[in-house]
Parts: C-alpha cells; sequence; structure tokens
C-alpha cells in the first residue's frame, strides 16, 4: 500500500512499554505525531538512529510533536532495546505486526539469523520507516528505508518540523 500525504494513514494501536496501549486516534498532539518504525533489537544502526532520537526526544516535545518508537519486536525484546541502549526518554511500543507493517507500507525483511552484534534477527520483522502525522490524523511526511542505511537525521527532522510550524509550509508529495 502507497501512503499518500494530506490523506488520513492507517489506524495504528500497539502496546507500549510503559504498560499501556498507545492509539494513533487517541494522540493529540499541538503540531504532530511522529512515528518511527525500527528493526528491532537486533539492529546497531537502529541503535544508532533511537539514541540520537531519545536525546532529541524533548526538542520535539517543546516543538509540540509527540513521538512513539514502534517494532516488531516483542515486549521482552523491546525492553532489552530500551535498557540497552539507554532509551530512557522514548516512548516505546512493540508487537507491531507485519499485516500492520505492510499496511503502512513498511518494507518486510526475512531472517539472515544472527547479526553483527550478535542477535539473532526475527523471522520476519519491518525495516524502517518514519511518519510526520497532522493531529487529524493525515500524513505529512514520511520516509521509507529498504535497509537499515540511509535513514532521515532527527535534527534535519526537527528543523524541518520546526520551519513548517514557523511558515505554515504546505505538505508536499500529495499527487
Amino acid at each position: 500500500m502507497s501512503l499518500k500525504t494530506r490523506q488520513p494513514v492507517p489506524g495504528l494501536t500497539v502496546a507500549t512499554l510503559g504498560g499501556t496501549s498507545w492509539d494513533l486516534a487517541g494522540q493529540n498532539p499541538e503540531n504532530f505525531s511522529m512515528v518511527v518504525f525500527y528493526r528491532g533489537l537486533h539492529c546497531p544502526k537502529c541503535r544508532i538512529s533511537l539514541t540520537d532520537l531519545n536525546r532529541r526526544e524533548a526538542d520535539f516535545a517543546g516543538a509540540g510533536v509527540s513521538v512513539i518508537a514502534i517494532s516488531c519486536d516483542n515486549e521482552a525484546r523491546a525492553l532489552a532495546a530500551k535498557n540497552d541502549w539507554g532509551l530512557d526518554n522514548l516512548n516505546i511500543g512493540y508487537g507491531l505486526t507485519i499485516d500492520k507493517a505492510r499496511e503502512w507500507g513498511l518494507y518486510i525483511s526475512t531472517s539472515n539469523g544472527v547479526t553483527s552484534i550478535g542477535k539473532e534477527e526475527p523471522v520476519l520483522f519491518c525495516e524502517p520507516g518514519l511518519f510526520v502525522i497532522q493531529p487529524g490524523g493525515d500524513l505529512y511526511m514520511t520516509a521509507i528505508q529498504s535497509m537499515p542505511f540511509a535513514r532521515a537525521h532527527f535534527e534535519e527532522v526537527l528543523q524541518g518540523v520546526r520551519f513548517v510550524i514557523e511558515t505554515g509550509y504546505p505538505a508536499r508529495g500529495e499527487a
């Protein structure tokens, strides 16, 4: 499925490590919700990316952007990532189904076994994706990868979001 900017995104509800259920429809951010899908505990690039996002979470909150990071990992693997990677500021969702990942247009990969950091890849998992969603549920911006490399840099995303808020810059890519 290909999502279009200025159009509604699919529904999304996941369990979080905070012990609650996170539902996109129930979010009420000042400016945007930002959903960051990551590959999981097995991915060293995810560790780098989410560690950076964790450092900037307060900056996003200050810009009126609520943030969640979600993977297909089960609760134990998501908790290990949170603890091992020091993700004390991020809301971490887990248990994303492969069907839901596909509905969001994410690429799905199969296991290659043990990764360079000694973690077993799940049988199936999603590749990275970043979605910035307007309060009404319409897609504002997305970046989707088929590999763990070439991700959006969160400092640039934050600068872009601030620019959008200050200038009212419209969503692009709608045609």
